[in-house]
C-alpha cells in the first residue's frame, strides 16, 4: 500500500493534496499496489468523498476534536498509530510547512528513511524509486535512489508536479476511530490575516518585489498588477528586513519556496538567498534598471528599466487582454 497524507486547511483540502495524490498514484501503480489517503482533523469527514474520486482504494479520515488544530505530536502519533497498522510500504507527503514538520516526526517516531522537499520521482527498470532534490540552498539537483525501508517516508515540493486528475474507481472511506495520546501543547489561539491576493505558496502567478520598490507604499503597484493576474504578492529579504512587508511574503531561504508558472521579479537584484526560494518557476520575468543585476542570469525575460514606469505599463496591457 502506498498511503498518501492529504492535507487540510479549515475544512477545505489544500491544493498540495492532489499534489501528492499524483505522485502517490505514480508510485502505486509502478509498485503495483492499492493506493490510500488519509486524512485528519475535525470535522472532515465529508472530505473522503472528494478523495474518493481521485482513484484511490480508500480514505481514513481520522474526525476527532483534538485534531482541530495541526500540532505535531497529535497528528504524527495517530499517523504512526495508522501506519503500524495498515503497514504501507510508502508515505507521500506534501512538503508544506505543516507537511515538512509531519514528515520529519513521522519518520523519527518510526526509525525509518525520509526523502524531503523532492521535485521528481522515478523509478529505475528495477522498480526502485529515484528521487530528484535539491541541496546547497538549491544551487544543485541531487538524484538519490530511496534506501530500503519500509516505510520510506517522502515529502513532494509544493507545484513541483501537477495535480491529480480524477479517476473512475470503487474506492471507500473507512472512518478510522483514534485518538492521540496525551499532548504536551495546545493551541490556544490562531491569528488570522486577511489576504488580497492568492496564498503565496499556491499561486500559480508571483510578483515579487525586493529594495528596488523603495518603500512600502508602493507594493500598491504590485497589488494592482496582482489583482489583474489573480497573482500573488511576494517580497525579497531585503524589503521583509526594512520593515516593507510582513515575513509571511518573503520568498527565499529564510522564507517561502515558490514555484510558480510564472514569477516576475520587481527590483530584486538575486541574490543567492532568494533565488533558492524561486528558481523553479516555470517561467521568470526580471524588471531590475541594473543591467548587470544578478537576477537576469536566471530569468527567461528581463527587462531593463525603471519599474514604476514598466509595472503600469504591464497592467495596462494585461487589462486590455482581459478586455478583449
Amino acid at each position: 500500500m502506498v498511503l498518501v497524507f492529504c492535507e487540510q486547511r479549515e475544512g477545505s483540502l489544500r491544493k498540495v493534496a492532489f499534489e501528492a495524490l499524483l505522485v502517490g498514484y505514480k508510485i502505486a501503480e509502478t509498485r503495483q499496489t492499492q493506493l490510500s489517503a488519509v486524512i485528519l482533523g475535525n470535522g472532515v469527514q465529508p472530505l473522503g468523498q472528494e478523495v474518493v474520486r481521485f482513484g484511490v482504494s480508500s480514505v481514513l479520515v481520522v474526525d476527532n476534536p483534538a485534531l482541530e488544530h495541526y500540532t505535531p505530536e497529535g497528528y504524527a502519533d495517530i499517523l504512526t498509530q495508522l501506519v503500524k497498522q495498515y503497514q504501507p510500504e510508502t508515505v507521500v507527503f506534501s512538503a508544506s510547512a505543516n507537511g515538512k514538520d509531519l514528515a520529519a516526526t513521522l519518520a523519527a517516531h518510526l526509525e525509518t528513511a525520509l526523502l524531503p522537499d523532492c521535485t521528481a520521482v522515478e523509478f529505475d527498470q528495477n522498480g526502485t524509486l529515484i528521487a530528484t532534490r535539491p541541496i546547497y540552498a538549491g544551487k544543485a539537483l541531487a538524484t538519490v535512489r530511496a534506501p530500503d525501508a519500509r516505510p520510506l517516508v517522502i515529502s513532494i515540493r509544493p507545484r513541483a508536479v501537477g495535480p491529480a486528475e480524477e479517476k473512475p474507481g470503487n474506492g471507500t472511506v473507512v472512518a478510522a476511530q483514534l485518538t492521540p495520546s496525551e499532548l504536551r501543547t495546545r493551541v490556544a489561539d490562531v491569528v488570522k490575516t486577511v489576504l488580497k491576493t492568492v496564498e503565496l505558496t499556491e499561486a500559480d502567478i508571483v510578483i515579487s518585489g525586493g529594495r528596488g520598490m523603495k518603500g512600502p507604499e508602493n507594493y500598491a503597484l504590485l497589488e494592482e498588477l496582482a489583482a489583474v493576474l489573480n497573482a500573488a504578492v511576494g517580497a525579497s529579504r531585503a524589503a521583509v528586513d526594512a520593515g516593507w512587508r510582513d515575513h509571511q511574503f518573503q520568498v527565499g531561504q529564510t522564507g517561502k519556496t515558490v514555484a510558480p508558472s510564472l514569477y516576475i521579479a520587481c527590483g530584486i537584484s538575486g541574490a543567492i538567498q532568494h533565488l533558492v526560494g524561486m528558481i523553479n518557476s516555470k517561467c521568470i520575468v526580471a524588471i531590475n534598471k541594473d543591467p548587470e543585476a544578478n537576477i537576469f542570469k536566471v530569468a527567461d525575460y528581463g527587462i531593463v528599466g525603471d519599474l514604476f514606469q514598466v509595472v503600469p505599463l504591464l497592467i495596462e496591457e494585461f487589462k486590455k487582454v482581459k478586455q478583449s
